[in-house]
């Protein structure tokens, strides 16, 4: 086998499992743990059942990459946006990038955001504390956000900040559940949080 032949053997077998991973994601994010199968998951994927397990194990190691996924995209995005602006950036700059990096990534992957917000608790409980590793990965770089920006003054010092961090990603999580990108204007959502974030809610 030539070295280019090796090439496109990985090249096909990296977006055959991507394409598995996609279907399952859906269908997670559609119908829940329990009633998605192997089989079911191969033919969203226009594949023979066993051709799955080529590429993984079980059900279960299907759902935890899926549910990793779903994070670590989320995680890219906000990390790279982060760091665009640590430097220099305010408080209240730093929050607006992050909050609309995390809503943008979030909407657009959506099946895979969506899996992983929608059945994490239905999925077996060794996968949710494998997946809770790369959760906690992103949880932490919200505290190191938050960090920061309390040491530029930008926070009210009363402010418990995991509780704020537990709030924020919850209800920026919860958009899955109610916005639809195809009839609303990410951006202007995002500014509508910020807007209740900075200035608070009452007068």
């Amino acid at each position: 086998m030539t070295s280019e032949q090796a090439t496109g053997k990985r090249r096909a077998a990296s977006e055959t499992r991507q394409s598995i991973l996609d279907a399952a994601a859906h269908m997670f994010r559609e119908a829940g743990y329990a009633a998605v199968s192997l089989r079911g998951i191969a033919e969203a994927a226009h594949m023979k059942a066993g051709s799955v397990y080529y590429h993984f194990k079980s059900k279960e190691e299907i759902v935890l990459e899926v549910l990793n996924l779903g994070i670590e995209r989320v995680h890219e995005a906000v990390q790279l946006s982060y760091e665009e602006v640590a430097a220099n950036g305010s408080a209240t700059q730093i929050l607006a990038v992050c909050v609309k990096a995390h809503l943008n990534t979030l909407l657009a992957h959506s099946d895979y955001t969506s899996a992983n917000v929608r059945i994490h608790g239905q999925v077996p409980e060794n996968v949710q504390l494998e997946a809770r590793v790369v959760r906690r990965k992103y949880e932490n770089l919200w505290d190191d956000i938050l960090q920061s920006m309390a040491s530029r003054g930008g926070l009210n010092d009363a402010v418990d900040l995991k509780v704020f961090r537990l709030m924020l990603i919850g209800s920026l999580n919860a958009t899955l559940e109610w916005f639809d990108p195809a009839h609303g204007d990410v951006t202007e959502l995002a500014d509508g949080y910020l807007e209740i974030l900075t200035n608070g809610l009452m007068e």
